[in-house]
């Protein structure tokens, strides 16, 4: 799985930051040098991985639960806390007592315990520490402090739903690029305007 989203990603031209494989599901943290870029990556790795995992186990059809989910965010206030929020995935589902302990995981590369041809490490992780001693114990506390509830919900609903996170000037550069609306809309019909 791995393998393939590596290859995918190199040949779409898509930067990854972190990721974690689960059980049932994975997070990524990715930059896109396209805007197609994401969406033919994720289209690539698909077909790979399934391909080959029908032909492993016999089977047919999809693995996968519908598209994917994405949405934007500001690297510059909210990637560090999506990197946390991905790499301490295993441990909040009990599968490890510690994240750096989960093997299909990008922690153990920002941890400095072996390195992970797929990673990517962004600015933002790199301006933690001038050498990487500093930064790969910058990043332990940081997983160490753990995530704010509120952290997490929203990075999670963001995610979900498709909602850019970012401050103000964030979503108003985005809102310059695209037509799409930034944020939800009022729930219910729109009013009426008077004739």
């Amino acid at each position: 799985m791995l393998a393939a989203l590596q290859d995918s990603a190199a040949t779409h031209k898509v930067t990854i930051h972190a990721y974690v494989l689960m059980p049932d599901h994975l997070h990524l943290l990715a930059t896109p040098s396209s805007d197609q870029g994401l969406s033919r990556m994720m289209q690539a790795f698909g077909r790979r991985y399934v391909a080959a995992f029908n032909a492993r186990h016999g089977r047919s059809g999809t693995l996968w639960e519908g598209r994917f989910r994405a949405a934007p965010l500001d690297a510059s206030t909210h990637l560090l806390a999506a990197m946390r929020a991905i790499e301490l995935n295993p441990q909040r589902a009990g599968l490890v007592a510690a994240a750096v302990d989960y093997p299909w995981s990008s922690c153990a590369h920002h941890l400095g315990r072996r390195r992970d041809p797929l990673v990517v490490d962004a600015p933002a992780y790199w301006a933690l520490g001038n050498t990487p001693f500093e930064r790969e114990l910058a990043w332990q506390r940081c997983l160490d402090d753990g995530e704010p509830d509120a952290e997490r919900r929203l990075l999670m609903a963001s995610a979900l739903k498709g909602w850019p996170l970012g401050g103000a000037a964030f979503l108003a550069a985005l809102g310059e690029q695209t037509e799409r609306p930034l944020t939800p809309r009022r729930r219910g019909r729109p009013r009426r305007l008077p004739q």
